[in-house]
């Protein structure tokens, strides 16, 4: 299998889930602006949005869209317990998870890192982004993580995301359910690994 990514983009997400899964694969970088491969090949002929992150099977299959592609390395290694089994209440809760983290988070997060929007724009995202964090903050009170005593794919797009916040300057520290969780999932191995390799250790 082979990841395209961005360094510190959401494709940190199932480069994290690759780690602890323990799964053989490659990355590529992306040159989101250019959409250019490392290698030099053209990215939009692997997929078409032009944006990450991208899974290449070893059929030539392309998997996009990172909650997809995250739910999917799971169910490689059900025995990992990254997601609960498919049909299952939790595993529709942990849908739930990243969907809140994708449609709330990531996305109010997209204005803050593009020069194009208006400051209007990025003020309005931001407050979003207050409001959606101090409830992840209750969320997590006597909580491991998300889905309670075991990490999950959730997990691994909540931390990308929110590890944003620093980046836009943006101080969580009062929110201290959320610092001492990510805390947790930044001392994990595998998460440690995927930073080392992306440069971001």
């Amino acid at each position: 299998m082979k990841l395209f990514i961005k360094p510190g983009a959401c494709s940190l997400s199932p480069h994290i889930v690759l780690e602890e899964l323990g799964l053989t694969y490659t990355t590529e970088k992306v040159d989101t602006k250019t959409k250019k491969t490392e290698s030099g090949a053209d990215y939009l002929a692997i997929n078409p949005n032009g944006y990450v992150p991208a899974l290449q099977l070893d059929d030539g299959t392309v998997l996009t869209e990172g909650p997809a592609i995250v739910q999917y390395l799971a169910d490689l290694k059900p025995e990992k317990r990254l997601a609960p089994a498919n049909g299952t209440l939790a595993r529709y809760q942990l849908q739930s998870w990243l969907t809140f983290v994708g449609m709330e988070l990531h996305r109010n997060f997209t204005p803050q890192f593009n020069p194009a929007a208006s400051q209007d724009w990025k003020d309005a995202a931001r407050a979003n982004i207050e409001r959606r964090l101090a409830w992840v903050n209750e969320q997590l009170a006597g909580r491991d993580y998300l889905m309670g005593a075991d990490f999950t794919v959730a997990d691994a797009y909540l931390s990308t995301v929110v590890g944003w916040a620093k980046a836009v300057k943006m101080d969580i520290s009062a929110l201290t359910n959320l610092t001492a969780y990510l805390a947790r999932v930044a001392a994990r191995p595998a998460v440690q690994a995927a930073r080392k390799a992306e440069g971001l250790a």
